[in-house]
């Protein structure tokens, strides 16, 4: 009995609440199935694309509501010819507490939020997959720290270039 205290505790500490995880879309391409299924085990090339989106749901009630969706484009490919095409999109309606500054939403929201629901993209993109007469896709963990980093640096280095130059100012001063 304890335990369940101790763990209900823990769950209050953690200042997010994901409210819903879905499935926005979901397309599989198996253009040439009956040819490619019954070619050699040649290993396909591999092209894999992964994005992060937040926006914020409008709610009097709760200031901090957010949808997240994570974007995941995998592409099978023998030379020119695709083997499947499989595009996912899986969101989350998260609510973000007052924890978390307000200016802090943002690498949050496409950091940590991504990093919560992937396992479960993951066994989408695997099942799918294997749905689709192919061994099952198993995506690597990701790095979405590093994602963030690459596709906001510039936005981030304007920044600390802003903050640099009204610390400087704040010393002559």
């Amino acid at each position: 009995m304890s335990e369940e205290k101790e763990q209900n505790i823990e769950a209050q500490d953690i200042p997010v609440t994901i409210l819903a995880q879905y499935v926005r879309d979901l397309s599989f391409e198996n253009p040439s199935a009956s040819d490619t299924l019954r070619d050699g085990k040649e290993l396909p090339e591999m092209d894999l694309n992964i994005g992060m989106d937040a926006r914020k749901i409008e709610d009097t009630k709760d200031q901090g509501l957010y949808e997240v969706v994570l974007n995941v484009r995998a592409e099978a490919k023998k030379g020119d010819e695709a083997l499947f095409i499989v595009e996912l999109q899986y969101g989350a309606t998260v609510s973000v507490g007052d924890e978390i500054p307000e200016e802090s939403h943002h690498p949050f929201l496409l950091i940590e939020i991504p990093r919560l629901i992937f396992p479960f993209a993951r066994q989408i993109i695997a099942d799918t997959t294997i749905n689709g007469g192919y061994p099952p896709l198993l995506l690597n963990p990701i790095d979405f720290h590093a994602l963030y980093m690459q596709r906001f640096s510039e936005e981030i280095d304007a920044a600390r270039d802003g903050v640099k130059a009204d610390l400087k100012e704040d010393a002559k001063a």
